[in-house]
């Protein structure tokens, strides 16, 4: 497998199969927005870029929390995870779900000065996914305590316990890595050289609990800005639905299924349905948007580092 994704020829063809697929998403997308009218436009301008911001910011937190995850040998830059994460995003867009793992993994290892390997990385996003967990269950107390319905608190209360177990077993990590009879194996020695310490992982679970408060924060000011009147638990309440969706084995399309848990939950909280969808559909659209400005961002800089000392010498 890996011998073929080195494969130049293949190289070509997924990317342009992803862009193709980018290009067909982006164009049904519009033509829905130009019959339909995009979500926003009666939205108040500054609380939907404050949103944005808050957005952005919440990568760059997520980014240091990844980057904590890995050995300081092995130790990708934050621009390296910040853009694996906005591809991620990009591309989950069209892609199934789960397919976002492996568009972070190739990112990563084809990012510039990456040392980590593909079984370093791979494990760091098992971890990062478990601390997202971790993460999510102080949030999703919150947002009970807003819940009208029994179903609803019912869903909370997995996330909650899905994250417990989650910390408890990133907690736990270090320790059966360095068990004398998991050293034994050539895969134990490979997990305790790999696996970072409790110290490392708090300070990547407490990174990523900023990420996930700034995007409870701008979802509360988006909602706002559309005249929802959305109180802050039901705001922690929609990220803690569309992250639980994310989290299924396999999906139609990861954005859809955000957006879809989103609304089903602003529904079930006495939002109207069409304003439930429309809101969820400008969320995830705004958070596509933060996430493709991410990847430009870091793509400019590296264009502007490289063509330095050119201008440097012309001048």
């Amino acid at each position: 497998m890996r011998v073929l994704l080195r494969n130049r020829k293949v190289q070509i063809l997924l990317n342009g199969g992803l862009g193709l697929g980018l290009l067909a998403v982006s164009y049904f997308s519009v033509k829905h927005f130009i019959k339909g009218g995009w979500p926003l436009h009666h939205a108040d301008p500054i609380l939907v870029v404050a949103a944005a911001l808050l957005f952005l910011i919440a990568y760059a937190f997520k980014a240091w929390g990844w980057q904590r995850l890995f050995a300081p040998a092995d130790r990708p830059t934050a621009g390296a995870l910040a853009f694996a994460g906005g591809a991620a995003c990009v591309g989950g867009v069209a892609m199934p779900g789960r397919v976002d793992d492996a568009i972070r993994i190739a990112c990563v290892k084809r990012y510039p000065g990456t040392r980590a390997g593909l079984g370093t990385i791979g494990l760091s996003l098992i971890i990062l996914g478990m601390l997202d967990n971790a993460a999510l269950a102080p949030l999703a107390t919150v947002a009970m305590t807003d819940a009208r319905s029994w179903t609803v608190r019912a869903g909370f209360l997995l996330v909650m316990v899905g994250g417990v177990l989650a910390a408890v077993v990133v907690s736990m990590v270090p320790k059966f890595a360095g068990m004398r009879r998991v050293m034994k194996y050539r895969i134990g020695r490979w997990l305790s050289e790999h696996t970072q310490c409790r110290k490392e992982s708090l300070a990547a679970l407490l990174l990523i609990s900023v990420s996930w408060a700034l995007r409870g924060t701008a979802v509360f000011l988006l909602l706002n800005a559309l005249a929802l009147r959305g109180s802050f638990p039901l705001a922690l309440g929609f990220i803690c639905a569309s992250a639980a969706s994310a989290a299924l084995p396999i999906g139609p399309a990861g954005a859809a299924m955000q957006a879809g848990a989103g609304a089903t939950l602003l529904a079930l909280s006495g939002v109207p349905k069409a304003e439930a969808l429309a809101f969820a559909v400008a969320a995830q659209a705004l958070v596509v948007v933060t996430g493709a400005a991410v990847i430009l961002l870091i793509a400019a800089w590296h264009v502007g580092v490289r063509i330095r000392p050119r201008l440097a010498a012309a001048f």
